[in-house]
């Protein structure tokens, strides 16, 4: 699971080639953090297949609200620099976050 920052989201999300799976968190953010391991563990389940980034939104909240990020959790995929699925809020579930990976490896 690759650490993004606002210095290298861009690089490591927006200009990378094929799919990108993004965990949109923040540190008081408790779904989040119940969510982690999990979206951790699909991390090193998946990872061969698909790109795991997370960006913690407290430390960049600009570049969040940029890519219309406005309530948390939110699993997000891009594919060639473009956002074209998420899971937001409640949505966020194991189940469901688990399934959107699935349709695009």
């Amino acid at each position: 699971m690759l650490e993004v920052d606002k210095e290298t989201f861009e690089e490591e999300v927006l200009k990378a080639e094929g799919y990108v799976f993004v965990d949109f968190y923040s540190d008081g953010c408790v779904p989040c953090q119940a969510l982690m391991p999990k979206v951790h563990e699909f991390a090193d389940t998946y990872g061969d297949k698909l790109k795991f980034c997370a960006l913690n939104t407290t430390k960049a909240r600009r570049l969040a609200i940029a890519q219309k990020v406005l309530g948390l959790p939110v699993m997000a995929i891009y594919k060639d620099g473009e956002k074209i699925d998420e899971v937001v809020k409640d949505d966020a579930t194991e189940q469901s976050i688990e399934e959107m990976i699935k349709k695009y490896i």
